[in-house]
């Protein structure tokens, strides 16, 4: 069973913050790492990727691979690629996503999936999971006082999670820092 290593949580105010969330994380990130995203539709889990993309300088616009499943975008920065999977659409479990081959991919990418919780971690005993939920409050008719709605909206909790030995001492912390 995997443990906790480290966590951290972010509040992010907008899509551009979400990004740069993406490059911070990815100077933690190394060949052989497993993350997943969860959150609602719209949440920002592709926007966190495009980010995560930029850090490791891989090539290639990372947009959501709803329809094609999984995207390889190679480093240019001599850096592992990036493999970013939608598991939206796959209800099989880890026997659909064996035919993806993300087994053997793992070892020298960095493999992040959206909608992977409850498929995938049987990949990799230490992973991390990030959580995107909307801000409490930002349901709320009006939402705070003073705060316009349509930024009610972008604001999102971020809770980054290490699982393994792996992240007990990869820096996740800091990421709460801006």
């Amino acid at each position: 069973m995997s443990t906790t290593g480290a966590m951290a949580h972010i509040t992010v105010k907008s899509p551009e913050q979400m990004q740069e969330l993406g490059r911070r994380l990815a100077p933690l990130l190394r060949p052989g790492d497993l993350v997943l995203l969860t959150g609602e539709l719209g949440a920002g889990k592709t926007t966190l990727t495009r980010g995560l993309g930029e850090g490791l300088g891989v090539r290639g616009a990372v947009t959501s691979p709803t329809f094609v499943i999984a995207r390889v975008h190679p480093s240019l920065a001599g850096g592992p690629p990036l493999v970013h999977v939608d598991a939206y659409r796959l209800g099989g479990g880890l026997d659909e996503m064996e035919d993806l081959d993300l087994d053997v991919s793992l070892p020298e990418s960095v493999v992040v999936v959206e909608w992977g919780e409850g498929k995938v971690e049987e990949l990799a005993e230490d992973r991390l999971h990030v959580v995107i939920g909307r801000a409490v409050g930002a349901d709320a008719p009006g939402g705070p006082e003073g705060v316009l709605e349509a930024e009610v909206d972008d604001v999102r909790e971020v809770t980054v999670t290490g699982l393994g030995a792996r992240w007990a001492d990869a820096g996740l912390p800091a990421l709460e820092t801006c």
